[in-house]
């Protein structure tokens, strides 16, 4: 049976490093938690490290000014490691091509600044699909549009047998009360479609690659006996660390609120139930990150 806490503290003396989701763990898309930023102080306080592991499809300085925006002090955590920047390191090593068809909104340009991780970068330029060798997507260009719409660009893409490069893994993310669709639901389709998607975020090995040299660069390597993956999606965050062999909390109260019948924690027939269906385990659960 999965432990149920009530809060990290009652764990927190087993590991020495967080990989912590942001999205409907530390925020709403609009604000931070409280309790969340309570939680990562104390264990900061114990000389913990916190490293936020965030499936946003920018650059971990972009990442940086939207916590700052929303208020997230910058005392709660130490590195950042985004799918966005692991994306972008295959992007600069020629993963689709060096001309390629862009998907997503005006405010994911970041992506496409250089990165001091890519050596030999090839030189990439944005095209018109027609004249693409790859695509680069890190979200739809209207994230409430259905994923559908792309169908005829991706049956275009799919025929010239286009890779379509994923910076979002996630397929929906809740932005307050309103759910928006994430870049991996175009992938999911261009998948399905007969297209080849690549994927750089959680639950996938390269962001976990990335996060080891993230806590490398601060100086503070932590063997993954010692690290907790903390996140609300159950197919990336969860199921991530469990491929990575790290133990893993999962934050019922996000995405999977309903499903897993939480209040103010989770109802333990229920979370085991919705733990069995997606054939996946996690080593301890809790309602909200606190």
């Amino acid at each position: 049976m999965t432990q149920i806490i009530e809060s990290l503290s009652e764990i927190s003396d087993r590991y020495d490093a967080l990989y912590c989701d942001l999205w409907g763990c530390v925020h709403n898309g609009i604000e931070p938690y409280a309790e969340a930023i309570e939680a990562m102080r104390a264990f900061k306080a114990k000389g913990g490290t916190v490293l936020l592991l965030t499936n946003s499809p920018r650059p971990r300085s972009s990442v940086q000014k939207q916590l700052d925006r929303m208020g997230l002090p910058d005392d709660t955590w130490d590195v950042i490691a985004s799918s966005g920047d692991s994306a972008r390191l295959a992007m600069w090593q020629g993963a689709v091509g060096e001309k390629v068809y862009f998907i997503g909104e005006d405010h994911d340009q970041s992506f496409f600044k250089p990165m001091d991780l890519a050596e030999d970068a090839v030189d990439i330029q944005r095209v018109p699909l027609s004249e693409a060798e790859g695509i680069v997507c890190t979200g739809p260009f209207d994230p409430h549009a259905d994923p559908s719409v792309m169908r005829p660009e991706f049956l275009l893409a799919k025929t010239r047998g286009l890779k379509l490069l994923c910076a979002n893994p996630d397929i929906v993310v809740d932005r307050g009360e309103t759910r928006e669709w994430c870049a991996g639901a175009l992938a999911r389709l261009y998948t399905e479609m007969g297209g080849e998607s690549l994927y750089f975020g959680k639950p996938h090995p390269p962001i976990y690659d990335l996060a080891r040299r993230r806590l490398q660069q601060i100086g503070r390597p932590v063997p993954d006996e010692r690290i907790l993956a903390i996140g609300d999606g159950i197919r990336t965050d969860i199921q991530g660390g469990m491929g990575e062999g790290i133990d893993t909390l999962f934050v019922t109260g996000g995405l999977a609120r309903a499903e897993t019948g939480t209040e103010r924690q989770p109802d333990p027939a229920i979370l085991e139930a919705y733990l069995a269906e997606a054939q996946l385990s996690t080593t301890y659960a809790i309602g909200m990150f606190r």
